[in-house]
Protein backbone atom coordinates (compact mmCIF):
# COMPACT_ATOMS: atom_id res chain seq x y z
CA UNK A 1 0.00 0.00 0.00
CA UNK A 2 1.13 3.22 -1.28
CA UNK A 3 2.11 6.33 1.68
CA UNK A 4 -1.05 8.40 2.50
CA UNK A 5 -0.19 12.55 1.21
CA UNK A 6 -1.87 14.44 3.62
CA UNK A 7 -2.51 18.08 3.90
CA UNK A 8 -4.23 20.03 6.16
CA UNK A 9 -5.72 23.74 5.93
CA UNK A 10 -6.16 25.71 9.31
CA UNK A 11 -8.55 28.58 9.96
CA UNK A 12 -10.41 28.58 6.65
CA UNK A 13 -12.58 31.62 7.26
CA UNK A 14 -15.21 30.05 5.23
CA UNK A 15 -17.81 27.89 7.74
CA UNK A 16 -17.85 24.26 7.64
CA UNK A 17 -21.18 23.79 6.75
CA UNK A 18 -20.16 26.14 3.13
CA UNK A 19 -16.83 23.75 2.79
CA UNK A 20 -18.73 20.46 3.17
CA UNK A 21 -21.11 20.96 0.73
CA UNK A 22 -17.91 21.64 -2.09
CA UNK A 23 -15.89 18.64 -0.65
CA UNK A 24 -18.81 16.67 -1.26
CA UNK A 25 -18.65 17.03 -5.26
CA UNK A 26 -14.82 15.85 -5.01
CA UNK A 27 -14.92 13.12 -2.55
CA UNK A 28 -12.84 9.76 -4.24
CA UNK A 29 -12.39 11.39 -7.46
CA UNK A 30 -9.19 11.22 -9.11
CA UNK A 31 -7.15 14.56 -8.32
CA UNK A 32 -6.91 15.80 -11.48
CA UNK A 33 -10.77 15.78 -11.86
CA UNK A 34 -11.17 17.16 -8.73
CA UNK A 35 -8.96 19.97 -9.23
CA UNK A 36 -10.69 20.76 -12.76
CA UNK A 37 -14.18 20.44 -11.08
CA UNK A 38 -13.20 22.82 -8.68
CA UNK A 39 -12.02 25.10 -10.64
CA UNK A 40 -15.04 26.14 -12.44
CA UNK A 41 -17.11 25.75 -9.28
CA UNK A 42 -19.11 28.94 -8.19
CA UNK A 43 -18.80 28.68 -4.50
CA UNK A 44 -16.34 30.59 -2.39
CA UNK A 45 -15.84 27.66 -0.57
CA UNK A 46 -14.60 26.29 -3.76
CA UNK A 47 -10.78 28.39 -4.02
CA UNK A 48 -9.17 27.82 -0.93
CA UNK A 49 -10.07 23.35 -1.24
CA UNK A 50 -8.90 23.90 -4.75
CA UNK A 51 -5.29 25.54 -3.45
CA UNK A 52 -5.44 22.99 -0.55
CA UNK A 53 -5.88 19.85 -3.58
CA UNK A 54 -2.80 21.68 -5.47
CA UNK A 55 -0.71 21.88 -2.76
CA UNK A 56 -1.48 17.89 -1.87
CA UNK A 57 -0.78 17.01 -5.35
CA UNK A 58 2.39 19.24 -5.47
CA UNK A 59 3.64 17.63 -2.33
CA UNK A 60 3.23 14.11 -3.67
CA UNK A 61 4.85 14.52 -7.06
CA UNK A 62 7.92 16.58 -4.86
CA UNK A 63 8.58 14.65 -2.08
CA UNK A 64 7.15 10.82 -3.09
CA UNK A 65 7.54 10.91 -6.73
CA UNK A 66 4.19 10.04 -7.54
CA UNK A 67 2.70 10.73 -10.82
CA UNK A 68 -0.38 12.74 -10.37
CA UNK A 69 -2.65 11.06 -13.09
CA UNK A 70 -2.25 8.04 -10.47
CA UNK A 71 -3.44 10.02 -7.35
CA UNK A 72 -7.37 10.07 -6.23
CA UNK A 73 -8.67 11.69 -2.80
CA UNK A 74 -8.90 9.05 0.29
CA UNK A 75 -10.53 11.32 2.18
CA UNK A 76 -11.13 14.85 2.59
CA UNK A 77 -13.53 16.32 6.10
CA UNK A 78 -14.41 19.70 7.22
CA UNK A 79 -14.15 20.33 10.96
CA UNK A 80 -15.24 23.65 12.58
CA UNK A 81 -12.13 25.96 13.66
CA UNK A 82 -12.80 28.67 16.46
CA UNK A 83 -15.71 31.33 15.74
CA UNK A 84 -14.76 34.79 16.35
CA UNK A 85 -17.23 36.88 18.20
CA UNK A 86 -18.32 40.34 17.75
CA UNK A 87 -21.10 42.37 18.99
CA UNK A 88 -23.69 44.75 17.18
CA UNK A 89 -26.22 46.87 18.81
CA UNK A 90 -29.51 46.61 17.78
CA UNK A 91 -32.52 48.69 18.04
CA UNK A 92 -33.90 49.85 21.55
CA UNK A 93 -30.92 48.98 23.45
CA UNK A 94 -30.50 45.56 21.87
CA UNK A 95 -27.37 43.19 21.90
CA UNK A 96 -27.12 41.17 18.25
CA UNK A 97 -23.99 39.22 18.37
CA UNK A 98 -22.66 37.96 15.09
CA UNK A 99 -20.30 34.65 14.56
CA UNK A 100 -18.12 34.79 11.90
CA UNK A 101 -17.60 30.77 11.91
CA UNK A 102 -14.45 29.05 10.38
CA UNK A 103 -13.35 25.45 9.25
CA UNK A 104 -9.89 22.94 9.25
CA UNK A 105 -9.67 21.33 5.84
CA UNK A 106 -8.01 17.93 5.84
CA UNK A 107 -6.98 16.44 2.56
CA UNK A 108 -5.75 12.45 2.24
CA UNK A 109 -4.56 11.42 -0.93
CA UNK A 110 -3.43 7.86 -2.19
CA UNK A 111 -2.32 6.50 -5.01
CA UNK A 112 -4.47 4.20 -6.79
CA UNK A 113 -2.84 0.98 -7.63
Amino acid sequence: MANDIRAELKNCSVSAQKVRLVIDLVRGKKATEALNTLKFTPQGAARPVHKLLASAVANAEENFGLNKEDLFIYKISADEAPTRKWRRFGARGRFKPLLRRSSHVTVVLRERE
